[in-house]
């Protein structure tokens, strides 16, 4: 295992390897991050768990670290916070190391990552391209490979949007899963703190560290019912004007999913795209200016206030309380046709953006290109949902990315089907209890299975009828005197093998099953020692035919 020290080493070396000084608005001496390195692999050795000893992690300018100045963006704005946000403390409560804080959108106002006096923040794998925003250096800081882990934040797409545009995952929680104390609001009832990393896994351990009690009523989840993953899929029609090649990577992953036992539902999209429209363009953005618009309005004729964030926070002072009624009346109504349209669906795919522009492209049209970005998922903190972008490919050599948006609370659960994006499946031959309308079916059912086919073993093996509760069968391998055995190959997720194992009870194993083809799929064999009072069934070809005659 590397230490601590050795990595944050590693990642200075990065940063110079790199050469991109725009990530970052104050980068840590690394004399200062050596010695807090240091001190974390003292406990390690003393026998201290940390689950992120060992990771380095950047954090958005506009949350506060502790010996650093909160931005925003802004240098004008600035302050000295007297103590780390909680999420900032938690994550080096579990031993991972601050670099420094990161550039962004002005405000955490945009989508683009260019709205900075700090300048823009360049795409990860092409300069000529925006990296995303608001929080545009935390992401290219770890699709760069200098940081382990960032954090961001997302009230409106900012942590999933540069998560797709740079190749990595971003996970937007349930508003309140994750504390947003001593962070500078953009709009205070739907902030986030999202956490950007090269892997699910990496990114999931660190928003476990990072969450708390919610201080929310739990909703009311219904039980799920077994079955496969069931995924909301709007037509092409609904998702507008895509770049080009977009519509069929996005096709792709639909397919991947369903190639991974996801059962695919239509879904109107129409209010989930009017919801994003009011973000901006309605009354909603006066929250912004109840934020940092009396701080705009003193500082008005100040070199540091990009022009076109000081725009649309000034603009929204004299938004009259009746339309603010008004829109919150059309959006509880939007949202209540939404969540009426996503029905039983355990989560929504989405293109993450329609498209991918470049810094020019922005510059000639600011407001334009950045509504844009917002099409898909302006809407999510609006109707209280949950989110993780991971990526889905590339198209014309830049990362292309999707979302899966899932009711509040259900975080884990969009991390699940996101691992069918981000792994592939795994096949399983089963011959029993397991096989179609057998008592242990529904078991693959709820673990997202998908049948695949239905064949025979290799004239190989020999079946026995265990006594076991309730019935089934034990599958041999022989030397001789074998015959084929009917058998079901099942897909389903990597996780949802796991599970099925930790189960798994003896004398059932798992091991390699030659299928007629001559193909090797995992499946359920039985040890030796159990078939010794057994009966031998191998005549009747299969667990079905056996029970039938019974």
């Amino acid at each position: 295992m590397i230490t601590a020290v050795e990595r944050v080493r590693g990642a200075y070396a990065r940063i110079a390897h790199v050469d991109r000084t725009e990530v970052w608005i104050c980068l840590r001496p690394q004399a200062d991050t050596e010695a807090d390195a240091a001190a974390i692999d003292a406990k390690v050795a003393a026998g201290g768990w940390l689950p992120l000893a060992g990771t380095v992690f950047s954090v958005k300018g506009n949350i506060d670290v502790a010996g650093l100045a909160t931005s925003a963006g802004c240098p004008s704005y600035a302050y000295e916070p007297d103590a780390d946000a909680p999420v900032v403390a938690r994550l080096k409560t579990a031993g991972a190391v601050v670099l420094g804080t990161t550039n962004l959108d002005q405000f955490a106002t945009g989508l683009v990552g260019t709205r900075s006096p700090y300048g823009a923040v360049r795409n990860a794998v092409d300069p000529e391209y925006v990296s995303g925003g608001s929080s545009s250096g935390s992401a290219v800081s770890v699709a760069l490979g200098i940081a382990d882990l960032a954090l961001g934040t997302d009230t409106a797409g900012s942590g999933r949007v540069p998560a797709a545009f740079n190749g990595i995952v971003g996970l937007k929680p349930t508003i309140g899963l994750v504390p947003t104390e001593g962070v500078v609001p953009a709009c205070a009832s739907l902030d986030c703190v999202t956490v950007f990393a090269r892997t699910l896994p990496e990114a999931e351990l660190a928003l476990s560290c990072m969450a708390a009690p919610s201080g929310r009523d739990l909703p009311s989840l219904e039980q799920r019912a077994p079955g496969p993953w069931r995924i909301a899929v709007p037509d092409r029609g609904q998702l507008g004007d895509l770049d080009k090649g977009w519509a069929e990577a996005f096709d792709a992953a639909a397919t991947r999913l369903a190639d991974a036992g996801a059962e695919l539902l239509p879904v109107d999209l129409a209010p989930f795209t009017e919801a994003a429209a009011m973000l901006y363009e309605g009354a909603f953005v006066a929250e912004r200016y109840t934020a940092v618009g009396a701080f705009i309005d003193a500082h008005k004729d100040s070199a540091d206030l990009d022009p076109t964030v000081a725009g649309i926070i000034s603009a929204a002072r004299d938004i009259p309380a009746r339309r603010l009624y008004a829109d919150q009346a059309k959006l509880e109504s939007l949202r209540s046709r939404a969540l009426a349209s996503l029905g039983d669906a355990d989560a929504l795919l989405l293109p993450t953006t329609p498209g991918h522009p470049t810094i020019a492209e922005v510059a000639t049209d600011p407001l334009g290109a950045n509504a844009r970005l917002g099409r898909f998922t302006n809407s999510t903190n609006l109707f209280d949902l949950a989110a993780v972008a991971v990526p889905a490919g590339e198209v014309n050599g830049l990362p292309f990315g999707v979302m899966l948006v899932g009711r509040a609370f259900t975080d884990q659960r969009l991390a699940r089907i996101a691992e069918a994006l981000t792994a592939p499946p795994l096949r399983l031959a089963v011959v029993g209890a397991h096989l179609s309308g057998q008592p242990l079916n529904g078991q693959l059912l709820a673990l997202g299975a998908r049948l695949v086919r239905t064949t025979t073993t290799a004239p190989a093996y020999r079946l026995y009828a265990l006594d076991t509760t309730p019935p089934k069968p034990g599958l041999v391998r022989t030397r001789e005197g074998g015959g084929a055995i009917e058998a079901e190959v099942w897909q389903l997720p990597a996780e949802g093998l796991g599970a099925l194992l930790s189960t798994l009870p003896r004398p059932m194993a798992l091991g390699s099953v030659e299928l007629a083809d001559g193909s090797l799929v995992p499946g359920f064999l039985c040890e030796p020692e159990a078939i010794k009072s057994a009966q031998d069934i191998t005549s009747y070809g299969g667990w079905r035919a056996y029970v039938a005659s019974s």
